[in-house]
C-alpha cells in the first residue's frame, strides 16, 4: 500500500462535534490540523444516527438539529483548513524526533506526522449493528443503509425500517413524510423510543401511513444488482411475510470500539480514557482525550463539556507545539479570525 505523509501541529482523531470544534480553538492558536475518522462523513454520531434530530442544550440556539450543528462547527473549523482523512481508522501510533512528534498511520497508508494527538473519538470507532442475512453486502450502499444523510432520498420510495429504538422509531416518522410507504419491522410490540414518539407512530399507524410488522424480525431479501424488491420476514412461529420495498434501514445500534486505540498504553477506565480534567493530558506525553472519550472524576457527558474540554487541551498543548514561546491569550472579540 502506498503510504502518503503528512505533516501537522495536530492530529485529531475523530471528526464528531467536538473533534471539529477542537480544530477551531487549536486554530486560534496558531496550530494546523489534520482529522481522521472512520466514517466517511464527519459529524460522528450526529451525522450517523439522527441529523434531523433537534438538540437543545447547545448554548445560543434554543434548537437546533445534529445536522446543522455539524455544518456550523465545519464552517467554524474551515478557515484553519483543517485536512479530512475521512473512511479510515488511526491503526498505529508511534513517536518520532525523539519523542517530540507523533506518526500515525491509517488503514488505508496516510501517514501523519504530527507534534501533539488529541483523541476525539466519542465512544471509539464504531459501525453498524448488520442484520445477518444472506447476501445483504451486495444490497448495501444502494438499497439497505445503515444512517439517512438526507430524508429526500427516500422520496417517493417504499421504505422499510427495522427496529425498535430511537433512531427506527424517528427516521420513520421523518421518513413518512416522503416516502411512498413506511413499514416497520420489529420482533415485540413494545418500542424503546420517546413516549412522545411512540405514541405519534401509533396514530400514523391508525392512520394507514405507517405498516407495524410487529411481531417479526428480518428473513431474508430479495432484488438483484444492489437493488432490492422486497423484504422477507418471520415471526417466532417461522411463519414468512413478503413486505414489497425499494429500500431497507436496519437500525439495530452501533458496534463501538476504542480499537487499536486499546493498545496505545493509556490509561483506561471502562474503555474510557482517563485524564487530567484541567488539560485533558493523558499519561503518554504529547497525547490529549477529549469529549465523550475522556473520562475524569465529576465528568458531565454534555457537548458542552466537549467543547471546553477541547479549549483546555490547546491551550495546554501550545506551549509543547511553540517551545519557548510565550502564549498571549487574547478573546476572539479583539483576535478575530483569519480572513475575518
Amino acid at each position: 500500500m502506498a503510504k502518503h505523509l503528512h505533516t501537522c501541529d495536530v492530529a485529531i482523531v475523530g471528526a464528531g462535534p467536538v473533534g471539529l470544534f477542537a480544530v477551531f480553538e487549536f486554530g486560534m492558536l496558531g496550530m494546523t490540523s489534520h482529522v481522521v475518522d472512520t466514517l466517511e462523513v464527519s459529524g460522528g454520531q450526529c451525522t450517523a444516527l439522527y441529523p434531523e434530530k433537534p438538540i437543545y442544550d447547545i448554548p445560543g440556539f434554543p434548537r437546533i438539529a445534529a445536522a446543522e450543528l455539524v455544518d456550523r462547527l465545519r464552517a467554524q473549523a474551515a478557515p484553519f483548513r483543517p485536512v479530512y482523512h475521512l473512511g479510515q481508522q488511526v491503526v498505529a501510533l508511534q513517536p518520532a524526533d525523539g519523542g517530540k512528534r507523533w506518526r500515525l498511520e491509517t488503514t488505508s497508508g496516510t501517514v501523519i506526522d504530527a507534534r501533539v494527538v488529541v483523541i476525539a473519538a466519542g465512544a471509539g470507532a464504531f459501525g453498524p449493528n448488520r442484520p445477518p442475512l444472506p447476501g445483504i453486502e451486495a444490497f448495501e450502499g444502494r438499497s439497505v443503509h445503515y444512517m439517512v444523510l438526507r430524508r429526500q432520498d427516500f422520496a417517493g420510495k417504499r421504505v422499510v425500517v427495522a427496529g425498535g429504538g430511537d433512531s427506527a422509531v424517528d427516521w420513520a416518522l421523518t421518513l413518512s413524510e416522503v416516502a411512498s410507504s413506511v413499514s416497520i419491522v420489529h420482533r415485540r410490540a413494545k418500542f424503546r423510543a420517546a413516549p412522545e414518539s411512540i405514541n405519534r407512530v401509533k396514530a400514523l399507524a391508525e392512520e394507514g401511513r405507517i405498516d407495524l410488522v410487529i411481531p417479526y424480525q428480518l428473513a431474508g431479501l430479495e432484488g438483484a444488482d444492489g437493488q432490492i424488491e422486497a423484504v422477507i420476514v418471520a415471526d417466532l412461529d417461522g411463519n414468512e411475510r413478503r413486505v414489497e420495498a425499494d429500500a431497507l434501514l436496519p437500525f439495530y445500534g452501533l458496534s463501538m470500539s476504542l480499537g487499536p486505540i486499546a493498545d496505545w498504553g493509556l490509561n483506561l477506565d471502562h474503555h474510557h480514557i482517563a485524564v487530567d480534567p484541567q488539560t485533558c493530558r493523558t499519561n503518554i506525553e504529547r497525547v490529549f482525550a477529549v469529549g465523550d472519550i475522556a473520562t475524569y472524576p465529576g465528568k458531565l457527558k454534555l457537548i458542552l463539556t466537549g467543547f471546553a474540554e477541547a479549549a483546555a487541551a490547546a491551550h495546554a498543548a501550545h506551549p509543547l507545539v511553540f517551545e519557548g514561546k510565550e502564549l498571549h491569550f487574547e478573546y476572539s472579540t479583539t483576535r478575530g479570525i483569519p480572513g475575518g
